[in-house]
């Protein structure tokens, strides 16, 4: 006997539903279930409509599922797939017995209603099954609050753990992708090149206040990883912030330019700390800008004038759209969830991660090597800049293997921890200061054989001194859209701050 009714629907059954259940069933369409399954058997064509987004395990009835399976085997294989050659198969296996045996194919053929609806039906069955994994969510939320997991015991970790799930359910189950025709492609390819030309300095992407970076790569572009990695003191957070600034003060001026001189900046930039505290970063940020030294500050060692300067400057950088958010150890599900609602509250624009290493995987997820964590958080932070159209800059320590070399200029196999973070970036950038390594090389009197060596060696080592002073070299490794190269900035390190290079002057910066 043929045990689902044909055109069943338990959506229509409310609570305390059949037969005085008071339980209520789990949502499905059967009556599409079938329907489908007939314009499919009736027209292979049909199942063009549906491909990209339905699969097998969609259906609520198991049976169904199995159905879909062979049609879609034979249909990918270039086979028919139809009542005469789906029968063998199933006679075969005895896969319809529990429904009536291949009887059912023909049931299923009288079932459809028009071949020109399988795309509503197929949506209708893809709806169903992503309410029923929103209860199966649901379920796991209520029982891990009760104590069921045990390595989920705080409600953060549960929290995360359920936005993770939720992600996952809106991303994998996401059936409103697909092709955009080419000519829309050209169209928005034709408005970036447009935007570029009629931008000082060819910057279609957001500035990032380097002059040289942005006429090398045209700024910074939504959906792109950036990876912003060096070893520790060569100012990564410095430069990392000094773009911040850049395209905090870009949104400034081009909501000035468009509302007149008191328009409030649309988006904002976001800034990851993982490493520092808010305070922190912040006393950071204003030695950068009011060029006083940051351990000065701490110490309160200024003149009232370097006061009055610092309370000036903190003023003017109130008014940018900078946010920071210091939560350590933060996981990909929680930022991304963060990011999402700073895209909807005040608009996103550019979102900087300090740094990649000590992040945490989305919570439930137990990667079996360090190697595949990382992999999981650059996966994550490139779904979350192609979600978002926003550049995500990730600062990355590097590998000591840097250290054993003799020239000290990283390379994309020194990226620590995983190749993965090199084949998801877009853009891979390193920092690197000539000044650092020379200064550690100074020459000892004591291992020369006589004054003059010594002499010779340390006029020459001063001359080095002299050429790398206050220059740094931000190396481009890789980039997808653009070339590679060396671009050089000029750098103070008392105050940690990075700004374009005066070549055109010895040793002058802006």
């Amino acid at each position: 006997m043929n045990t689902v009714p044909p055109f069943a629907d338990s959506s229509a059954l409310g609570e305390g539903g059949l037969l005085g259940l008071s339980q209520r069933l789990p949502p499905s369409n059967l009556a599409a279930e079938q329907a489908l399954l007939g314009a499919l058997l009736a027209n292979n064509r049909a199942y063009e409509r549906v491909s990209e987004f339905l699969a097998p395990e969609h259906f609520a009835d198991p049976v169904h599922g199995r159905i879909y399976k062979a049609i879609q085997r034979r249909v990918e294989a270039g086979q028919l797939a139809d009542v005469v050659t789906l029968r063998p198969e199933f006679e075969h296996s005895g896969g319809l017995d529990e429904v009536g045996g291949t009887a059912y194919l023909a049931q299923l053929l009288a079932a459809m209603v028009g071949i020109i609806n399988a795309g509503e039906y197929g949506r209708l069955i893809h709806d169903s099954f992503l309410r029923r994994q929103l209860i199966d969510v649901g379920e796991t939320l209520v029982n891990n609050a009760f104590g069921a997991d045990e390595e989920l015991t705080d409600a953060k970790s549960q929290i995360e753990a359920a936005e993770q799930q939720l992600f996952n359910l809106a991303t994998e189950g996401n059936s409103e992708g697909g092709y955009i025709t080419f000519e829309k492609a050209l169209t928005a390819a034709v408005e970036n090149a447009e935007r570029a030309f009629s931008t000082p300095g060819g910057v279609s992407g957001l500035p990032s206040g380097l002059r040289d970076f942005d006429a090398k790569t045209g700024g910074m572009h939504g959906s792109d990883l950036l990876i912003l990695a060096g070893r520790p003191a060569m100012g990564k957070t410095a430069l990392a912030t000094k773009m911040a600034f850049g395209a905090a003060k870009a949104l400034v001026r081009q909501a000035q330019e468009e509302g007149g001189p008191s328009a409030v900046a649309k988006g904002c930039v976001a800034i990851f700390s993982l490493e520092m505290s808010a305070d922190q970063l912040a006393t950071r940020l204003l030695a950068e800008e009011s060029r006083i030294s940051g351990d000065r500050i701490r110490r309160g060692d200024i003149s009232q004038r370097d006061f009055d300067r610092f309370v000036e400057v903190s003023r003017e950088l109130s008014t940018l759209p900078l946010v920071i958010d210091d939560t350590p150890a933060i996981t990909v599900s929680a930022l991304r969830t963060r990011c999402r609602r700073l895209a909807r509250t005040r608009g996103l624009d550019l979102v900087i991660v300090d740094y990649l290493q000590l992040m945490r995987p989305a919570a439930g997820t137990r990667p079996e090597s360090r190697v595949l964590e990382i992999s999981m958080i650059t996966q994550g932070l490139k779904a979350i800049a192609k979600e978002l159209s926003v550049p995500v800059i990730a600062l990355s320590q590097l590998s000591r293997a840097v250290e054993q070399r003799e020239d000290k200029r990283p390379q994309l196999s020194d990226l620590r921890e995983s190749g993965s973070i090199e084949q998801d970036a877009d853009m891979v950038m390193f920092v690197y200061r000539d000044e650092y390594y020379l200064g550690q090389r100074a020459p000892k009197e004591m291992g020369f054989d006589n004054g003059a060596k010594f002499e010779e060696a340390m006029t020459k080592w001063q001359a080095d001194m002299e050429r790398a002073h206050n220059k740094a070299e931000l190396i481009i490794g890789k980039s997808r859209h653009g070339p590679t190269g060396t671009i050089h900035l000029f750098f103070e390190a008392d105050f940690t701050r990075f700004g374009d290079l005066d070549q055109t002057h010895d040793g002058g910066g802006y």
